[in-house]
């Protein structure tokens, strides 16, 4: 056991912490360990809680500042607000209940989602210091959560797509990202020009890594400010939880974002 997770964390710019979680520096055991706080996979409650106050500690914010969804696939956003922090118990779990992306522009609040094969996106607006995270599977990938998110960025916090700054982390990759015909066909349906997101060998594989990244530029991100992780979580299911190698009771990797002092950030990514 390590006294703290063991994070992949991205350079987005003074005043913010945007990490992955990995599999090491927790307390969970078997195809949870050992890093996971996600109450929905079937690990135990106490590793999940011990690995919370871990990460809550690690990051310098009371525990109840640590915010992340129960994701359903869909996309529904949920905006974190002061009234939502007011929030307890059973209230905070029903306005957590079926939504796949969280955004804030509040301090000293982590908001984050859980994947393992799904692909996270994260999100910071530094004009309006606002930040996103967002659970990117092949439905709301599909679905166009990371466009909807954007939109719902612009409302709320009057964000310009062009200086936003974009991570897509850890996530299955093309060549290990094989579908069924009906799924290549919703992507088809949907719009998606399938010649650069795709690929067939024997089955019809999707690139969800250039889906996302294109549905970005589409809502006028800069392609020099998308930052691509790069990691295959099915080709490194060592390092980060992937769902297809080790089956659905297993970990799933947190992906995050907080926005701290510049002199926190040089300390937790140091």
């Amino acid at each position: 056991m390590m006294d703290a997770p063991v994070l992949h964390h991205y350079d987005l710019g003074a005043g913010v912490v945007a990490f992955s979680s990995t599999r090491k520096g927790g307390v969970s055991q078997g195809n949870y360990s050992e890093f996971n706080i996600n109450w929905y996979c079937g690990d135990s409650p106490e590793a999940i809680r011990a690995n919370r106050l871990m990460l809550c500690r690690h990051l310098g914010i009371d525990e109840h500042r640590l915010v992340y969804p129960h994701q359903v696939h869909g996309t529904a956003i949920r905006a974190v607000d002061a009234s939502f922090l007011s929030l307890a118990g059973q209230a905070r779990e029903d306005a957590l209940e079926g939504v796949d992306a969280v955004m804030t522009d509040l301090r000293g609040v982590c908001i984050g989602v859980s994947t393992a094969d799904c692909i996270p996106v994260l999100l910071y607006d530094p004009q309006h210091h606002a930040v996103a995270a967002i659970h990117a599977g092949w439905r709301g990938t599909a679905a166009r959560i990371v466009q909807h998110t954007l939109r719902a960025m612009e409302s709320t916090y009057q964000t310009d797509a062009a200086h936003l700054r974009a991570v897509i982390g850890p996530g299955i990759s093309l060549e290990h990202f094989e579908v069924g015909d009906e799924v290549y066909q919703q992507f088809e349906e949907a719009g998606f020009d399938m010649t650069p997101i795709s690929r067939r060998y024997s089955k019809w594989h999707i690139d969800l890594w250039e889906c996302n990244r294109r549905q970005l530029l589409d809502c006028g991100v800069e392609a020099g400010h998308i930052q691509k992780a790069g990691v295959c979580t099915y080709a490194n299911a060592g390092m980060f939880f992937s769902a297809r190698r080790l089956g659905i009771r297993s970990g799933r990797i947190f992906s995050a974002i907080l926005q701290v002092t510049s002199r926190r950030v040089d300390k937790l990514t140091s």
